[in-house]
């Protein structure tokens, strides 16, 4: 099942999502009108039977939103996929490379990504979300599909010369409306084969990034293990998991996204997710 948090009639929203429509959630416990509350209320086994049968919007008449609106925590990794790490010049990761992003800087499906007046390498990373659906500390890599609750596409738009100001990355992956997450979060059970999933970035139509998620450097398990280790998770967290090689930077010469370029981050079996750079 694919969920989407999305407006429509002037109010937030539940839905299920086909592609084409959006249909709202039924039968939500008390108070829940966003998807990170409908994770902390229900648990992630428990999501494919969430029923759907309320009003069915066309897609072009609701205001999606990113998939989660408001995580607690978006918890990003660098350098996860080895395509990336050699391109990089960078040695082994002997632990994953962590930084975060700030909520307030995301915007869904088919929203424009503001481009920093701040800089003129500005580039796309097209990755995988992972989304929590339960209380999470200290999880082993063995459990730690049971605390997922499923995935979408995200894009770590980032200012490049403000990413190497310093040691720390976070001035340039946090410019307001340069985290695009969406359209949809599809649960973990839709995936039949989580390695063989193929992640794909265009830019206008030309294949940018291509790989599978066997390319991890640190796969989800070991992902989950590392982060619950230094800071539990909740529902509606967000794990962004790494980039793989074919970044703009790293191309010859730097290609940096301009304004009316198409960017699209496909995962097979995910979703497509769709921005044009303002």
């Amino acid at each position: 099942m694919k969920f989407v948090t999305f407006k429509a009639d002037g109010q937030t929203r539940i839905g299920a999502f086909d592609g084409a429509t959006v249909t709202e959630l039924t039968s939500l416990p008390a108070g829940v009108n966003d998807l990170r509350g409908l994770l902390a209320a229900v648990a992630p086994a428990d999501l494919a039977k969430v029923e759907a049968k309320g009003k069915t919007w066309d897609l072009a008449d609701v205001e999606l939103l990113p998939v989660i609106p408001n995580p607690n925590k978006i918890i990003c990794v660098g350098v996860n996929y080895r395509s990336h790490r050699e391109e990089t010049g960078q040695d082994p990761n002997l632990k994953p490379t962590i930084f975060t992003r700030f909520a307030d800087t995301q915007i869904a499906h088919g929203a424009v990504v503001t481009h920093p007046s701040a800089t003129d390498s500005f580039d796309y990373e097209g990755e995988l979300a992972v989304i929590i659906g339960r209380d999470a500390k200290n999880i082993s890599a063995a459990d730690a599909w049971s605390v997922v609750a499923g995935f979408a596409p995200y894009n770590d738009l980032t200012a490049r010369d403000w990413q190497k100001h310093s040691t720390q990355w976070i001035p340039g992956k946090n410019f307001p409306e340069t985290g695009a997450f969406g359209p949809a979060m599809v649960t973990l059970d839709e995936i039949a084969d989580v390695p063989s999933v193929e992640l794909t970035t265009r830019v206008n139509g030309d294949v940018r990034q291509n790989a599978t998620l066997a390319d991890m450097i640190f796969d989800i398990p070991a992902l989950i293990e590392y982060i619950t280790g230094f800071t539990p998770l909740a529902p509606g967290d967000v794990i962004v998991s790494g980039t793989p090689g074919g970044v703009g930077k790293f191309m010859t010469p730097p290609t940096y996204l301009k304004a009316g370029d198409v960017v699209e981050i496909e995962l097979s079996g995910v979703g497509l997710l769709v921005n044009t750079i303002g």
